[in-house]
């Protein structure tokens, strides 16, 4: 008898989820509940092949957005970018991949701008572009259309063109760039490309800025901090990147999956076409069901840390599965189930947590209270064009959603 030696390797670890489940386009991928009850810490694969933890439990997803010892600093080694690799395409990466001081320092120039009272403010103005859109959509010949296009798209695009003072004529240029950026099937060339003409744009708008700023958010970094030393150039054109994409990429898919759900489940919108009060709550309720980011936020530990019993190491990357998070049954009573008088709906992670928590969630919720409060009134009889089935879906994208959304009324 021979002494032999075991030379299996132990299973890679499987890559993220993110598809959801077949012909359950509103849930979360299937994977997660099994994780959270199980594993709730676990490893996966990235693109690359190497690998990141990814938490799953809504405790332990806010224990590491709220723990400054995990890194939002995509330069460092061990960010979970494509791999654990960190480095690579980022400069002038915008304040939220940026640890403090200099992430304090940058987000404080903007924060006043996003104050719930000034954008309660800009309510009106919303309602507005909406009110004009939705005339427009009544004129449609034949009743039928695509919400993305006509509605879902257009309201957030001409809302942060407005804030931000970029010429809503160029908002094609930037929803291209955009879709090419966050697609998670083009090449990295391609998405290089995107990266430099989106940024090429961005240095001559705020280069036309310098020169006449105009009263807007990128008018006021330039004559407030920009004139005085406090900001380059190079952030500037920063800042118009994150807030022109993060201002209507979001949104505009959390409008076209809340619009579709609710025409889906009649009984619910007739709740709140009954009682409008009950709009707010139910913001919140379709920001938890929904939860539009469905591979991140990311961060990459910078000493060891013990999170939920597993114990992280100084340089691994993290994943916070936040769709798992929402979905989380030891906070939500019957998480996947859509609950417009949930009591602790607002307690959801999509808007991330720490200090790193969306600085525009105030304009978002009030823009998804308007164009749901409007498309119900308006329009009650709205409904799917097409079979569930044949909406596409944006299982391809870093944001979840419809990349369109024909409907009928």
């Amino acid at each position: 008898m021979t002494d032999t030696i075991d030379t299996a390797r132990p299973p890679a670890p499987a890559p993220l989820p993110v598809e959801p489940p077949s012909g359950c386009p509103f849930q979360p991928p299937a994977e997660f509940a099994a994780l959270r009850a199980e594993e709730p810490i676990s490893r996966i694969s990235l693109p690359d092949g190497s690998w990141a933890w990814l938490a799953t439990r809504y405790a332990d997803i806010r224990a590491i957005l709220g723990d400054t010892r995990f890194s939002s600093d995509t330069t460092l080694h061990g960010y979970p970018l494509s791999g654990m690799t960190g480095g690579a395409s980022t400069q002038n990466r915008g304040f939220i991949r940026m640890d403090p001081p200099e992430h304090t320092r940058l987000r404080r120039m903007v924060t006043r701008e996003f104050m719930v009272k000034r954008v309660e403010a800009l309510r009106p103005e919303i309602q507005r572009i909406t009110d004009e859109l939705c005339d427009a959509l009544e004129r449609t010949e034949g009743r039928t259309a695509d919400l993305v296009e006509t509605l879902a798209l257009p309201v957030p695009s001409l809302v942060i063109s407005l804030l931000l003072g970029v010429p809503y004529d160029d908002h094609e240029i930037f929803q291209r760039l955009t879709g090419t950026l966050l697609s998670r099937t083009v090449a990295d060339a391609e998405r290089e490309a995107a990266r430099v003409e989106l940024r090429d744009y961005l240095h001559q708008l705020v280069t036309a800025k310098e020169a006449d700023p105009g009263d807007d958010i990128l008018g006021r970094l330039i004559t407030e901090q920009r004139q005085t030393g406090e900001i380059s150039h190079d952030e500037v054109a920063a800042f118009a990147a994150l807030l022109l994409v993060a201002g209507h990429e979001t949104t505009a898919n959390m409008i076209g999956l809340s619009a579709l759900t609710l025409m889906r489940d009649p009984a619910t919108a007739e709740q709140l076409r009954q009682d409008p009060a009950l709009i707010r709550g139910a913001v919140e309720e379709l920001l938890r069901f929904h939860s539009i980011i469905r591979n991140g936020p990311r961060r990459v530990a910078t000493v060891d840390v013990e999170i939920g019993g597993q114990l992280i190491r100084a340089g691994e990357g993290v994943v916070a599965a936040v769709p798992s998070g929402n979905r989380d049954e030891s906070v939500f009573a019957d998480a996947d189930r859509l609950d417009v008088r949930r009591p602790n709906a607002q307690h959801h992670v999509a808007f991330g947590y720490g200090i790193h928590q969306c600085l525009g969630q105030a304009l978002a919720r009030v823009e998804l209270q308007v164009v749901i409060a409007t498309l119900l009134r308006r329009f009650p009889a709205m409904r799917p064009a097409v079979p569930v089935e044949e909406i596409p879906f944006r299982t391809d994208m870093a944001i979840y959603g419809c990349h369109a959304l024909p409907v009928t009324w």
